[in-house]
C-alpha cells in the first residue's frame, strides 16, 4: 500500500486539475504569437541595422530551428524546475494552483529580464574554444543541437516519471559530453575537451547546494520553532482553508523570491546558448557589441599598450612561431605552456588593437570582418584566462591586473546579451511555468515526507532556496532549483521528525547521480551523429 500522505487525509489535497480557463488559454496563445513575432522583428531590425541583406534563406532556416530548440529548452525548464517554487504555496493552500503558476511565471519572467548575464557566460566557457571559434560551421551547429536536444530529452524523461531532477546538471552534462566527443573525434584525449577547472567550480556548486539546502532548511525550521511560538505556523492545512493572513503572506513572498531567483539563474543558460546561435548564423549583427560607448576605442587602445608592455617584458624579445592564433588555440586546448605563447598573445593583441583603432568604432567594422575580429578577441581573452591559472608563468599581481583589465575590454566587445534575447527567454521560461507543472508539484508536495507539509516547513525550504540561488547568481555559478528546494523540504521533514518516504528519496538521489553521466553520454552520441549530418 502506498505511504502517500494523501491516503491519510485527502481533504487537505489542493485542487490540481484547475486549468487556465478559456481566457487563460487565449492569453497563453496570444503571448506565444507575440513572442515569436517580436523575436522575428528583432532579428530583422538588428540585421538591417548592421547592413545585412539575405542572399540565402538556409542560414535563417537553421537560425529559426536552433532558436526554437533553445527556447524549447527554456520552456521545458519552466514547467520542470519552477514546479518546485509553487509546490509549497499550493500544498499550504496559500494560493490556488492556477493562480500560483501564473504568479510564479510572471516573477520568473522578471528574474530573467533583470539578470546579470554572468551565469550565461560561465556556462559557455565550458565549451571547447575551437568549437566556439567555428560556431557558424557544421561542427558548431552539431554542438548546439546536440547539447540542447540531449538536455531536453533528459528533462522530459524525468518529468514524465515525476522525478525532480536538475536542468542545470543536465545542461552542464550535455556541454561536457560535446566537449569530450569533439576531443575524441579529433584524436585527442577526451579530458582535453573541457575546461575542467571551471567544470569543477560548477560541479562543487551543484554538489554542495542540495546538501546546503537540506542542512540550512532544517536549521531554519528549528530556529522558527525557538523564536516564533505561534502554534498555527507548525500545523498542516485544515481542509482546503487558506492559512492566517501573515503566514499566507510569508509563503507567497518565498514563492515569489524562489521564482525570481530561478528566472535570474536558470534563464541565463538559454541566453548564452542563443548568443552562440546568433553569432554562428548572423555574425554581422551579433558577433560584436556595436553598442559600446564612444570612449571604448580610446580605452581599448590604452589597455592594449599596457598589456603589450607586460607581454613584451615576459617574451624577452622572443618571437612567435607561425600563426599566433594556432599557437594560442593549441595552448588553450592542450593546457601546455610553451615559450611561443607569450609572443603569440602579444602579436594577436597588437593585431586586434590595430583593427579596432583603424575602424574607430565597433559599429563601423565591415560585415566580412566581424566574425574574424570577434574570434580574435575571444581567443585572446581565453588565452589570458588560461595564463592566469598557469603555474609556469608565475605572474606578479600587477601583471595579472593589467591582463585582467585588458580581458575586461575584450569581454565588453564579445560578451553581451541584447534586450530582445532576455525578453524571448523570459517569455519561454515564464510560459513554461504555466503548463506541465503538476507531476513535479505532486512529488514535492506529497511524496517527500510522511506527513503533510506545514506552513513553517514550506517557508523554511523556500527561504533557503531563494537565498542559495540568489548567492549563486551573484557569483556567476549555476545551481539546481530542484535539488535545493526538494532537499530543503526533506531537511524540514527530518528536523520535524516527520519521517521521509525513502522510495522518493532514492529516486531523487538516483536522478542526482545519474543525470550527469546520462546527459554526457546522450549529448556525446548526438554530437557524433550530427557531426556527420552537418
Amino acid at each position: 500500500m502506498s505511504t502517500s500522505i494523501m491516503d491519510r487525509g485527502r481533504s487537505a489535497r489542493p485542487h490540481l486539475d484547475q486549468g487556465l480557463g478559456s481566457a487563460g488559454h487565449i492569453g497563453f496563445a496570444a503571448s506565444v504569437v507575440v513572442a515569436i513575432l517580436y523575436v522575428g522583428y528583432s532579428i530583422y531590425a538588428d540585421a538591417a541595422a548592421a547592413g545585412l541583406h539575405a542572399t540565402s534563406y538556409l542560414p535563417f532556416a537553421l537560425l529559426f530551428i536552433a532558436l526554437l530548440i533553445a527556447l524549447g529548452f527554456e520552456f521545458v525548464n519552466g514547467f520542470h524546475d519552477t514546479a518546485n517554487a509553487v509546490a509549497t504555496v499550493i500544498y499550504t493552500h496559500s494560493l490556488p494552483a492556477s493562480v500560483a503558476v501564473v504568479w510564479s511565471g510572471f516573477f520568473n519572467f522578471l528574474g530573467v529580464l533583470l539578470s546579470s548575464g554572468a551565469v550565461a557566460f560561465g556556462i559557455i566557457s565550458l565549451l571547447p574554444v575551437e568549437l566556439i571559434l567555428q560556431v557558424g560551421s557544421g561542427a558548431g551547429f552539431a554542438m548546439v543541437f546536440a547539447l540542447l536536444l540531449a538536455a531536453i530529452a533528459w528533462n522530459l524523461a524525468t518529468w514524465f516519471l515525476g522525478i525532480p531532477s536538475s536542468s542545470s546538471h543536465t545542461l552542464i552534462g550535455s556541454i561536457i559530453g560535446v566537449g569530450v566527443a569533439n576531443a575524441l573525434l579529433h584524436g585527442r584525449s577526451g579530458t582535453s575537451g573541457v575546461d575542467w577547472t571551471k567544470a569543477a567550480d560548477i560541479g562543487k556548486a551543484l554538489l554542495l547546494s542540495p546538501l546546503l539546502g537540506f542542512a540550512m532548511a532544517a536549521l531554519l525550521f528549528l530556529a522558527f520553532k525557538v523564536l516564533i511560538r505561534n502554534k498555527a505556523l507548525y500545523e498542516e492545512p485544515k481542509g482546503g482553508l487558506p492559512p492566517p493572513g501573515w503566514i499566507r503572506g510569508l509563503l507567497i513572498f518565498t514563492c515569489t523570491g524562489v521564482s525570481f531567483a530561478h528566472g535570474s539563474n536558470d534563464g541565463q543558460k538559454g541566453m548564452g546558448l542563443i548568443m552562440l546561435i546568433l553569432i554562428g548564423t548572423v555574425p554581422t549583427a551579433y558577433a560584436l557589441n556595436r553598442a559600446v560607448p564612444e570612449q571604448y576605442v580610446a580605452e581599448f587602445h590604452s589597455h592594449s599598450l599596457a598589456v603589450n608592455e607586460v607581454l613584451g617584458v615576459r617574451a624577452g624579445g622572443g618571437a612567435t612561431d607561425g600563426d599566433p592564433r594556432a599557437v594560442l588555440t593549441r595552448y588553450i586546448a592542450d593546457k601546455q605552456f610553451a615559450p611561443a605563447v607569450v609572443p603569440a598573445l602579444a602579436a594577436l593583441a597588437t593585431d586586434i588593437d590595430g583593427q579596432v583603432t583603424s575602424y574607430g568604432s565597433l559599429a563601423r567594422v565591415p560585415a566580412e570582418q566581424t566574425r574574424n575580429m570577434r574570434n580574435d578577441m575571444y581567443l585572446a581573452a581565453e588565452a589570458i584566462k588560461r595564463m592566469g591559472k598557469d603555474d609556469a608563468l608565475k605572474l606578479a599581481a600587477d601583471e595579472q591586473q593589467t591582463l585582467d583589465t585588458y580581458k575586461g575590454s575584450l569581454d565588453k566587445a564579445t560578451r553581451f546579451i541584447p534586450t530582445w534575447v532576455k525578453i524571448a527567454v523570459a517569455f519561454a521560461l515564464g510560459l513554461g511555468t504555466m503548463v506541465g507543472w503538476k507531476r513535479i508539484v505532486i512529488t514535492v508536495g506529497e511524496k517527500i515526507g510522511k506527513s503533510h507539509l506545514t506552513y513553517a516547513q514550506g517557508a523554511s525550504a523556500e527561504l533557503v532556496a531563494m537565498a542559495t540561488i540568489g548567492a549563486a547568481d551573484a557569483f556567476g555559478l549555476p545551481v539546481s532549483t530542484t535539488h535545493v528546494l526538494s532537499s530543503g523540504v526533506a531537511g524540514t521533514m527530518q528536523a520535524n521528525r516527520s519521517g521521509l518516504q525513502m522510495s522518493t528519496v532514492r529516486n531523487l538521489m538516483m536522478a542526482w547521480v545519474l543525470t550527469l553521466p546520462a546527459s554526457i553520454l546522450l549529448s556525446a552520441l548526438l554530437y557524433w551523429l550530427l557531426s556527420s549530418v552537418f
